[in-house]
């Protein structure tokens, strides 16, 4: 049994870790509200964007390079999305598996663009290519604070450094689950590489209208795709960013209160402990002082009967 002192300051750090824990879960109970009601206002537009993309790509009449796929696949990109900070349970490592074991199923050189601190230290370690790094984004970002990652990913697939353009990020599901997954990007097409060798790692997307539907461009097709493809293209990538960010909040907010939880049942039974170790001090303490009293209860004892035997001596001494 450790010494009451160390017990005693073990509580007290515990109590304060559970004090840090309980205002983290706090503060990303707030901010997932937020980021929960941001990510389903613009779930419903960026699906439908998809839609009307991938209807313009069945059609055929019109062609636009972001959604054209290529033939042959040389290399892939993966836009990794993670956070800045740590303390959110498995939310990053498990976007970095999903990562790993597409590299892995895909079969083709990848590069790496890493969204988060906390993504790029691990890729970096684990020596992949990651030619880019974005991190210290705002709390609450909009299609300007993504424009750098996407441009940059767009730039590489339409000069051909690569050939497809996949994202890695957590589905906002409820505040309970969140799905790591793999987004194809680029080319925005249901015939993609990624999801003939990786369909059980790639997002279902929703489902698209049954039929080619026709559209009418004014003032023509070219100048029209010109303007919308691009920037639903970004739209696919904005709307990966908000659904990771809540899927964050929610995994802090339940990791810190599991750990507050944790923390208080870990204080209980260190005071149980302390409690015991206490009694135990005391009925030590106790046992010595009767033990003493004993002793010293037979010490006058026998120096009473001394006493005694020495005042019959004298006596018999006298009358003699």
């Amino acid at each position: 049994m450790p010494p009451l002192k160390e017990v005693r300051n073990r509580i007290k750090s515990v109590k304060n870790i559970s004090q840090i824990t309980r205002a983290l879960e706090a503060v990303s109970a707030s901010r997932v509200r937020r980021a929960q009601a941001r990510t389903l206002a613009s779930r419903a537009y960026a699906d439908k964007a998809w839609e009307i993309l991938v209807n313009l790509q069945r059609a055929g009449t019109t062609s636009h390079p972001l959604l054209t796929a290529r033939q042959e696949i040389r290399q892939v990109m993966i836009v990794v999305i993670t956070s800045d900070r740590g303390l959110a349970g498995s939310y990053n490592t498990n976007v970095l598996r999903v990562a790993e074991r597409f590299e892995d199923r895909i079969g083709k050189p990848v590069q790496y663009i890493a969204v988060g601190r906390k993504g790029r230290d691990s890729l970096i370690r684990s020596r992949a290519n990651v030619v880019a790094e974005f991190s210290d984004l705002p709390a609450e970002p909009t299609i300007g604070t993504i424009a750098p990652i996407s441009n940059l990913a767009i730039d590489a697939f339409m000069s051909g450094e690569v050939d497809e353009v996949v994202i890695a990020y957590t589905d906002f599901i409820n505040l309970l689950t969140q799905r790591p997954v793999v987004r194809v990007w680029l080319p925005l097409s249901t015939d993609a590489h990624a999801n003939r060798v990786a369909s059980d790692l790639v997002k279902e997307m929703p489902e698209v209208t049954e039929g080619v539907l026709s559209y009418e461009y004014e003032p023509n097709a070219a100048a029209v795709l010109d303007e919308i493809v691009p920037r639903f293209t970004e739209l696919q990538l904005y709307q990966a960013l908000l659904e990771s960010q809540s899927s964050e909040h929610a995994a802090r907010m339940a990791a810190m209160r599991n750990a507050t939880d944790n923390a208080t049942q870990l204080v209980a039974d260190l005071t149980l402990d302390y409690n015991k170790a206490r009694q135990a001090a005391i009925t030590s303490e106790i046992l010595d002082i009767v033990g003493g009293a004993n002793a010293l209860q037979s010490a006058i004892e026998s120096a009473a009967d001394n006493l005694l035997k020495s005042s019959a001596a004298l006596s018999a001494v006298g009358e003699s």
